[in-house]
């Protein structure tokens, strides 16, 4: 009966499946005829414990029963300072301020304005194929493809965009794109949005929905240089590539580097909406009591939840086994890289995999990526694309996913690239 409903949905929602889903358990979602799918989406980054992890779902249970709600300028409770104690053991010691929101859009326009507040400069600098959200604020940090700001200007001034050290795509070595970037940007500061009018340089260490691209170190390294020499904030969006999802808490602590604010969303709170803004509480001072709020930020269940989750991601040693089923899964999509030539690239950090299809002579080929991710879905493997061409095929299986699992959604995939490629 409810399936008679589907249709008052707001088609502003696009439908990557027709799965109508009857409930989930680590790696698998089953529809309401009870056809399993091995869920290699995670809900985009989110259920990074696997769905419905029960010590998640316990400490969800328990919360729920206590307080659900108390708004924290009216009542602190217990559940907040409890993920604040757990933050705190797996941040750089530099950062002990934390505030709460709801979504990563919520959030990235939350650390914009701290930025803002804290330097009383204007001026942002994001990068090209940067996802941030599509608020108004977030959607001008934008630029992994035009249909996230089509329509909708004009938007918020004082954004700037810095080429993005991508590498497969400009056909250079990585060393050659990393020189090459860093120029622009200094570059950009000469020649757009001077040092002293500039408050803060937003980069995902991961790119995500633009192509899951990692970024040689010695970029992240030089970023981190230029922002100090100009005491420009680094604000690092790690909504995606945060808690685990590449092998370490956070994707920044792969390049030796630390960022000024840390803005975190998704894998937080295994699938409850929670987001943060972290930076050290000196910055937090300068933003003025009352400038910035909202009325569900750190709800008491959610936190419960991120508790619970970190505890999990800590007890049950994933970060190792991110690193180990993410080898496995670099090895495997490697090899089949060498069968299929239409595997352009394959890159990624832990549980972050991107295979990007391309054409013989280097044309990113859209058709051939959506073609094998509809053939894994008939054989029960959920995928999905990314990238400013929707070429590149994106993996985000749960940081418990077992080796088996790893296994059979390569050889699902293969199945796909022999009929598709």
């Amino acid at each position: 009966m409810t399936e008679n409903m589907l249709p008052h949905l707001s088609p502003v929602w696009p439908h990557y499946t027709p799965i109508l889903a009857s409930r989930a358990e680590g790696s698998y979602v089953y529809d309401q005829s009870g056809n399993a799918f091995l869920d290699f989406t995670c809900g985009i980054g989110v259920t990074n414990t696997g769905h419905c992890h029960p010590k998640v779902v316990e400490a969800i249970r328990k919360q729920a029963e206590l307080l659900i709600h108390g708004q924290i300028n009216i009542i602190v409770h217990e559940p907040i300072l409890e993920l604040t104690a757990e933050l705190k053991k797996i941040v750089p010691p530099e950062i002990d301020g934390f505030y709460f929101s709801n979504s990563g859009a919520e959030a990235i326009e939350g650390a914009i304005k701290l930025a803002k507040r804290a330097t009383g400069r204007t001026n942002v600098i994001a990068f090209q194929g940067s996802f941030h959200g599509r608020t108004v604020g977030t959607m001008s940090l934008t630029t992994s493809k035009t249909i996230y700001r089509a329509g909708y200007q004009p938007l918020m001034p004082g954004v700037y965009v810095a080429p993005y050290p991508y590498a497969y795509r400009y056909g250079w070595s990585e060393e050659q794109t990393s020189q090459w970037c860093l120029e622009e940007l200094e570059f950009l500061l000469l020649s757009q949005t001077a040092p002293e009018e500039t408050a803060a340089i937003l980069i995902e260490p991961v790119l995500g929905e633009g192509g899951y691209v990692v970024p040689p170190a010695d970029f992240m390294v030089g970023l981190r240089d230029i922002c100090d020499k100009y005491d420009i904030l680094m604000i690092a969006d790690e909504v995606q590539s945060g808690f685990g999802r590449t092998g370490k808490w956070f994707a920044f602590e792969n390049f030796n580097i630390e960022p000024d604010i840390i803005v975190v969303a998704k894998g937080i709170a295994s699938g409850l909406p929670l987001s943060g803004i972290f930076s050290s509480l000196e910055l937090m001072e300068k933003w003025e009591p009352g400038s910035h709020g909202g009325t569900y930020g750190g709800n008491a269940v959610a936190c419960a939840a991120a508790a619970a989750t970190i505890r999990v991601i800590e007890e049950e040693g994933l970060l190792d086994n991110t690193v180990d089923r993410g080898s496995q899964l670099l090895a495997g999509l490697g090899h089949l890289q060498e069968k299929y030539p239409g595997i352009g690239d394959v890159r990624g950090l832990g549980l972050m995999v991107g295979t990007e299809f391309r054409s013989p002579d280097r044309k990113p080929n859209k058709k051939a990526a959506k073609a094998v991710i509809e053939a894994c879905l008939d054989e029960g493997l959920i995928l999905l694309s990314c990238g400013t061409w929707d070429n590149t095929v994106r993996w985000i299986p749960p940081l418990n996913v077992e080796e088996g699992q790893i296994t059979k959604g390569l050889e699902i995939f293969e199945k796909a690239l022999e009929i598709n490629t």
